[in-house]
């Protein structure tokens, strides 16, 4: 499962749900450039692999699910694409992806929680 690379950007937030379902914080980790960001909860922001992999450690340890939502369409722009999904709950996710030199796609930024 994890050796599966995102072939679009819309990919990256089923590969995501996948992982953290089957409890592959690597996996998760892989979806994202090593030095994107990832924007938290309080606020803050987990810049970098080695902090993003604390958050997803956290999520699988802590058995949360990590839910896809309804996917709004895609803004693409040459190699970066913003992606947004909104969950059940009406929260609105927003990422930036970015394509690498092999074609596939990583996440540069990711925000989970984007409402106010």
């Amino acid at each position: 499962m994890a050796d599966e690379r995102a072939r679009t950007p819309e990919d990256l937030g089923r590969l995501l749900a996948e992982r953290v379902g089957a409890g592959d914080v690597e996996g998760a980790v892989a979806l994202y450039e090593p030095d994107a960001a990832l924007g938290l909860p309080d606020g803050e922001t987990a810049s970098g692999a080695a902090e993003i992999r604390e958050v997803y450690a956290f999520l699988v340890e802590s058995g949360t699910r990590v839910e896809r939502g309804r996917p709004r369409p895609t803004v693409r722009r040459g190699n970066l694409a913003l992606t947004s999904a909104v969950r059940a709950d009406g929260t609105v996710t927003c990422e930036v992806a970015r394509r690498q030199p092999g074609g596939h796609w990583l996440w540069a930024l990711d925000q989970p929680d984007a409402r106010d």
